[in-house]
């Protein structure tokens, strides 16, 4: 059984994710006007959950994805 991933109050498999759906999610990540933090957290772990599972949705917005070193 597929564990559903959760995110702004919907709740899918990542198989039934569609592009449209994706580029919503990365719309909200750069627009980054999430009211709670986790909520981005939420989008974020399911975007790079689709990096993995199914990577040809998240091509365009792999920049979402990749974490700036810290310079300390």
């Amino acid at each position: 059984m597929q564990k559903a991933m959760a995110t702004s109050s919907r709740t899918k498999t990542l198989e039934d994710w569609t592009p449209q759906d994706v580029a919503e999610l990365a719309r909200r990540l750069e627009e980054d006007s999430y009211e709670h933090a986790f909520d981005a957290l939420a989008d974020w772990q399911v975007l790079k959950a689709l990096q993995y599972r199914r990577p040809h949705l998240v091509d365009a917005y792999v920049h979402l994805l990749e974490l700036e070193e810290d310079e300390s």
